[in-house]
């Protein structure tokens, strides 16, 4: 939701009426932008969703949320329809954003689909990779046209498609399969909100697309740090940075491996999460807090922890500092793939996410003075670009 929000801030600052479609817990964080807020998913209902115990699972997480996609394709439509004004109204849609796609296809409005990951986009060429290191990318084009069918076929479709065409049939729109080929992007403009070295576009790639970098937005101005973390940041070394995700709820393992990690290094360490009751106790070398503007504290941390979401990565390239991943499903491994690619990271799968591999990983990353030359490299290029003004400029070209 960040990247929305942020993009939604500067359109504004240009003079724009902003509306942003989320779910409840983002409200604050809408608001606060000066934004206008539309609710799409109430707090309990997110809350429900976030702590199934399948959201994380690599097949299943992915069919619990297009479950939910499906269910909600109606009543996001018709709130559209109440705030769409002919003429004045472009539609920005994030890639699971399907009721947009099709009020794009009803109405014939301007419309963009943003993509925050490379993941989402296919080809016969590069592929992106569904498990840490699996690169199909040398597979002959039979091959990898075989394995997307099979995944269309078999995990994606079902779980989406007959919803959205029964809808569709509703509506009088022709039926729709393989959806997430080439149905989910915008005949008008694709963005990816990511740099080319991190996924260079593909010869196949739709030819709307166009990549402005990793937007970075973090709800960071004006955010003043808690006294107690200012204290920890001042009182020793760069901790260790460790976050599971905005939305994890079953982390104990994660912050249980965490602190093991931190003390067999004698490194302190700065642990994020909303939900605290998955938390050992802490010891003195550790500090919780349940939100921090990554932004901010990154800079002052030897190393970043997490599930290898694209906004958290993000972050950490461009603080310029080592990063090792654990990631779980959805546009996780491929992230954690193209970290590694980039000779800044590493990655340990969920199973194996030990206090002794993760010290073991940790270690050779701090110790690697090739890896901190490819940190500062990469954050030097992030701060070349602003993906969000030049993100901006695109979105207006539709108007």
């Amino acid at each position: 939701v960040h990247p929305f929000v942020g993009i939604g801030h500067v359109l504004k600052a240009r003079g724009h009426e902003v509306i942003v479609l989320a779910a409840g817990p983002f409200g604050e964080v809408v608001r606060k932008a000066g934004l206008v807020f539309q609710e799409t998913v109430s707090v309990e209902e997110f809350d429900a969703v976030s702590k199934h115990p399948d959201i994380w699972h690599p097949r299943r997480g992915l069919r619990l949320v297009l479950d939910e996609v499906a269910t909600r394709l109606r009543p996001a439509y018709e709130r559209l329809k109440t705030l769409h004004q002919p003429g004045r109204t472009v539609l920005v849609g994030h890639s699971l954003s399907f009721f947009t796609r099709v009020f794009e296809e009803v109405h014939r409005v301007p419309a963009a689909t943003i993509h925050l990951a490379p993941s989402i986009f296919r080809s016969d060429h590069a592929q992106p990779t569904y498990a840490p290191g699996l690169d199909g990318s040398s597979w002959p084009v039979w091959l990898k046209r075989s394995v997307w069918w099979s995944i269309d076929r078999f995990m994606l479709d079902p779980n989406i498609v007959p919803a959205l065409n029964d809808w569709r049939h509703e509506l009088e729109l022709p039926p729709v399969t393989r959806i997430f080929g080439e149905w989910i992007h915008s005949p008008q403009r694709v963005i990816g909100l990511f740099p080319d070295w991190f996924g260079l576009p593909q010869p196949d790639w739709p030819a709307a697309a166009r990549l402005t970098g990793f937007p970075l937005y973090d709800n960071s101005d004006p955010v003043n740090l808690s006294p107690s973390l200012t204290r920890f940041l001042d009182d020793g070394d760069p901790p260790l940075l460790f976050t599971p995700g905005t939305a994890n709820q079953a982390a104990t393992q994660f912050f249980k491996a965490a602190l093991d990690a931190s003390q067999r290094l004698g490194r302190r360490a700065l642990l994020l999460t909303r939900y605290a009751g998955h938390l050992p106790t802490l010891p003195p070398t550790a500090h919780h807090e349940s939100f921090v503007p990554l932004s901010q504290v990154l800079p002052r941390c030897a190393a970043l922890v997490s599930h290898a979401g694209i906004g958290t990565l993000a972050q950490g390239l461009a603080a310029g500092v080592p990063q090792l991943t654990m990631p779980m499903g959805f546009d996780q491994p491929d992230n954690a793939t193209r970290l590694q690619r980039l000779g800044v990271a590493r990655w340990v799968v969920p199973s194996k996410f030990t206090g002794e591999r993760v010290a073991a990983a940790l270690g050779d990353l701090l110790d690697d003075s090739r890896t901190a030359s490819n940190c500062r490299r990469w954050a030097d290029q992030i701060r070349a670009h602003n993906a969000v003004e030049e993100t901006c400029d695109l979105l207006e070209q539709l108007s």
